[in-house]
């Protein structure tokens, strides 16, 4: 049976009753404290799973292997209405170990590049804070406020914690190789925790309905191995500084890219991220190959092979002895603006924010949104923004929370989630 919508309001206030600051800071400090790099996820999963568990949520922890886990929830409705998922991954982009992240994330391990919550004012800080961490305890809190008031729900209210959600192959001798790039809420879906509407908690203070993907390439650089102390009397092509000139070129072309494929709410941009060539600890040889990789971003409705084909004709034009190739892909995915969810959460953004919703352009970021999408859930993004003084500073903005912004989201999804899973799908307006 549909609810009214003052009964709606009624459940609303009730539920933010129980969101208070201080639960939102308690939250925020649990999951942080519970390291959990990509594909080492399990610790802090349990530890959602049986938080669900005491608030009276039907918890579930899904194992993906000895290390790996995600957690799922379900408040039940009566099965007339329909279905709705507040998801948010759990795993962090870095580890929080040194030996892993140094020198690459800078000269040493902040404070915020660690495991470790501290807490200033309205302020948490600590490894993934900001993200995911500290939308995955939004979405924990919402979970448990509803759980409390216990509302006559239509449809079933699914809280997810995806494991696996970072753009990151495996840490190096730690799992399986396929640990991230939305690994656990695939394996999700899977397993049947599926629903009609899904919103994803992630970085950005605006409603999303589409999102970039991503597609990863290898550009192979080919020349001739030697020895130092034979350079002047044998054949010499070192690939390293034939590569050094590609990726100079390269970083031009990656400039021009997104004019090429902006649209009205994205600015696909790339990276190179990784070159690799030659033996570390014998620098006296000259290797036979050098890899250049590169992160490029594609326009929701863009084919991978499309850019993959854009890319080598850049490439051959440069050296036609180079080669590219994919090595990962995640399309882009769109659901409709008019869509109920996505039209749901604009109108719970703009009941929290106090203003007109706008979309915002030039977006390159890829989320999980792109997996739930793809398997044909309508999917809305939304979430909080970076705390003012962290926006220059890309580490920091990953690893601190406001926690007023943090009850603002949560209103926000409480309200998505009545509105939805209140009323009958037939309800449910197309």
């Amino acid at each position: 049976m549909t609810t009214s919508s003052d009964e709606r309001e009624r459940i609303v206030r009730a539920a933010m009753a129980h969101v208070t600051e201080d639960r939102l800071r308690e939250a925020a400090v649990g999951v942080i404290s519970i390291p959990s790099p990509t594909g080492g996820e399990g610790s802090l999963a349990r530890w959602l799973t049986d938080r669900l568990a005491r608030a009276g949520v039907e918890a579930r922890l899904q194992r993906i292997d000895d290390a790996q886990a995600s957690s799922v929830g379900r408040l039940r409705g009566d099965g007339s209405g329909p279905d709705l998922m507040l998801y948010a991954p759990i795993d962090t982009l870095t580890t929080g170990d040194p030996e892993l992240d140094l020198p690459w994330i800078g000269p040493e391990l902040r404070q915020d590049m660690r495991a470790e919550a501290i807490c200033d004012g309205p302020f948490v800080t600590g490894l993934g804070a900001g993200n995911p961490k500290g939308h995955a305890a939004c979405v924990l809190v919402t979970g448990e406020a509803l759980a409390a008031v216990r509302p006559s729900l239509s449809g079933d209210l699914l809280l997810a914690f995806g494991a696996g959600g970072m753009p990151t192959n495996a840490i190096d001798g730690f799992g399986r190789a396929n640990t991230g790039h939305g690994v656990g809420c695939s394996f999700l879906l899977e397993r049947g925790w599926q629903a009609d509407y899904a919103v994803i908690a992630k970085p950005g203070d605006f409603v999303a309905h589409d999102e970039v993907g991503l597609c990863w390439f290898e550009i192979v650089v080919p020349g001739i191995h030697t020895y130092a102390g034979s350079r002047h009397r044998l054949p010499y092509a070192n690939p390293n500084v034939t590569a050094a000139e590609v990726v100079i070129r390269l970083e031009r072309w990656l400039a021009e890219y997104p004019a090429r494929h902006r649209t009205a709410t994205a600015a696909p941009q790339g990276v190179i991220g990784s070159i690799a060539g030659g033996w570390e600890r014998m620098l006296a040889v000259t290797p036979a190959v050098c890899r250049i990789r590169l992160d490029l971003r594609i326009a929701p409705g863009v084919a991978p092979l499309t850019v993959k084909r854009e890319l080598a004709a850049f490439v051959r034009e440069l050296d036609p002895g180079l080669t590219v190739e994919l090595v990962l892909a995640v399309p882009g995915t769109s659901t409709p603006p008019d869509d109920w969810v996505v039209r749901s959460t604009v109108r719970a953004w703009e009941q929290v924010s106090g203003r007109t919703h706008e979309p915002v352009p030039d977006n390159s970021g890829a989320t999980d949104a792109n997996i739930l999408r793809a398997r044909g859930i309508p999917t809305a993004r939304v979430g909080m923004p970076k705390a003012a003084h962290t926006t220059t500073d890309f580490a920091l903005g990953m690893n601190t929370v406001d926690v007023r912004a943090m009850r603002r989201l949560c209103e926000l999804l409480v309200r998505v989630a009545v509105e939805t899973t209140t009323r009958d799908r037939a309800d449910i307006p197309v």
